[in-house]
């Protein structure tokens, strides 16, 4: 009987072992959108971001209006900090299937994953977040301004990742996690 060959073993960060996987640090960033208004009626856009692997939301960016170019924004402000990710996973809204974000990922290497439709499972972490978001803050407030939306948000943020402990890693921090 002939022997199996045998696999060869991945290991390291920057290996690409599927679009579905997060096997480390910035390997996979997924991207969502919120919505809430102010007292006054006035539309608020929340887009989130959450490393895959760490669960930590590196950045929020609240706006009356967020478009194509404030999400390549928040894509440059991030890889200047921490490197381009291998994958953005993103629905296939307007601000992301722009033209915009596709060369702002072309020219940094960066590969993007489409989530089906009504499929909110393919990007679970941005989904759980969302939640948490709008369980522990957007439903328990009302907003005068963008402005108090804005420092209230990223408090939340802030407590995501690096005040509440998360079970899935061991009872650390995202921040801690990712240190580690």
């Amino acid at each position: 009987m002939p022997r199996k060959k045998r696999k060869e073993r991945l290991t390291g960060v920057g290996c690409r072992i599927g679009a579905m996987s997060s096997i480390g640090p910035g390997v996979l960033w997924a991207f969502g959108f919120r919505f809430d208004v102010t007292v006054g009626g006035r539309a608020i856009r929340v887009l989130n971001v959450i490393d895959g692997f760490t669960r930590e939301c590196p950045a929020i960016e609240v706006g009356h209006r967020l478009d194509a170019d404030d999400v390549v924004a928040v894509l440059g402000r991030l890889a200047a900090i921490h490197g381009a990710p291998d994958y953005l996973r993103f629905d296939s809204g307007g601000g992301f299937i722009a033209a915009a974000v596709a060369d702002w990922c072309r020219f940094n290497g960066v590969d993007t994953i489409f989530i089906d439709r009504g499929s909110a499972w393919q990007n679970a972490w941005i989904g759980s977040f969302n939640g948490e978001l709008r369980d522990e803050l957007l439903d328990l407030w009302q907003f005068d301004s963008l402005l108090e939306a804005k420092v209230l948000i990223e408090d939340h943020r802030i407590g995501y990742s690096i005040i509440r402990p998360h079970t899935a890693h061991g009872d650390l921090t995202p921040t801690e996690f990712a240190e580690r």
